[in-house]
């Protein structure tokens, strides 16, 4: 049975991750410091039923918090780190550059400096389709260039994969950058695309609709995600980079359409003008992910869309109450 720190363990991403990896009989350390990026009790109901088990420890400390990260990391003696801790966001990375830089590359290298104190060198690392930029060079492949990015979460997560690289080539940690595409499903953050839209048109409330509604994104379904990033834990080494996405775009107008035919609500539209650091298009080019690790996305849009509705009308109680 391995030892797997999971870093932003309470959230979207890091939840669905820990519940697999106990699923699987791996002992899970959970660190998360519940930030009020949104509304910290959400972030506890993700991680209520971990609690029960005997595989999970949540311990509850800040990236920036040196000693909080060398005692979990000596302490818990993990095998591995998946670090998905960060502050997350395009639109508030522009007005706080200095909390997203602090968070996610202060962080992210006390992060690396106490595991190689520790000696605890296999790292999977979150990092985004943002890198690309304003690219329409699409599908996006992990080769070409990611030295444009157009928002400051972008350039820290770009960052972040360069980081990496230098312990990689210093200490010979095994890394493995994962960039992740528009990741959708249950427990999605509340102000992201799919969550807002279909909260907006429960309570029958606009919807911001921006640009023409061309804009399109690489939607993941979380499942997809957490899989790929069971794979790298497993069989990725050295260092590597690799997309992980659905390899399918929908525009924001046909995003809106879906919701409406599956939710059987109807979307009001309040029309604003682009917005400063979103892309026009997001699209990954998954073949070395798949030659490479065996990840191969699963999950079309609708059947995603249905399983996220699904669990919205059963947790909606909960999450209005939250």
């Amino acid at each position: 049975m391995a030892t797997v720190l999971v870093t932003g363990a309470a959230g979207f991403i890091g939840s669905t991750l820990c519940d697999c990896l106990v699923g699987r009989g791996e002992r899970v350390l959970g660190f998360d410091n519940f930030h009020p990026f949104y509304d910290p009790r959400i972030k506890r109901l993700n991680v209520a039923g971990l609690l029960a088990s005997g595989r999970f420890t949540l311990v509850e400390g800040d990236l920036r918090d040196r000693d909080a990260l060398r005692q979990v990391l000596r302490e818990g003696a993990p095998d591995a780190v998946v670090h998905l801790a960060a502050m997350a966001g395009v639109r508030p990375s522009i007005r706080d550059p200095l909390l997203y830089t602090e968070v996610n590359l202060t962080g992210t290298t006390l992060l690396l400096e106490e595991m190689r104190a520790a000696g605890v060198r296999r790292l999977v690392f979150g990092s985004s389709s943002s890198v690309y930029g304003g690219s329409r060079a699409t599908p996006f492949r992990e080769d070409q260039p990611a030295d444009r990015p157009v928002s400051p979460y972008a350039a820290t997560k770009r960052a972040g994969e360069v980081l990496c690289h230098a312990y990689h080539h210093l200490h010979d940690f095994d890394v493995a950058c994962l960039r992740f595409f528009t990741v959708y499903g249950p427990r999605q953050r509340p102000e992201m695309a799919i969550h807002k839209f279909t909260r907006l048109m429960q309570q029958e409330k606009p919807i911001p609709f921006y640009g023409d509604g061309s804009s399109a994104r690489d939607y993941t379904f979380i499942t997809d995600i957490v899989t790929g990033v069971v794979q790298a834990l497993e069989r990725a080494s050295g260092y590597a980079i690799y997309n992980l996405g659905g390899s399918h775009t929908v525009s924001l107008r046909e995003l809106v359409d879906l919701l409406q035919e599956r939710s059987g609500r109807e979307a009001r539209l309040e029309r604003l003008p682009d917005q400063p650091g979103d892309v026009p298009i997001t699209c990954a080019d998954v073949s070395k992910a798949e030659r490479e690790l065996g990840y191969q996305p699963r999950v079309r849009i609708e059947e995603g869309l249905d399983r996220f509705l699904a669990w919205y009308r059963e947790t909606r109680a909960a999450l209005e109450g939250a």
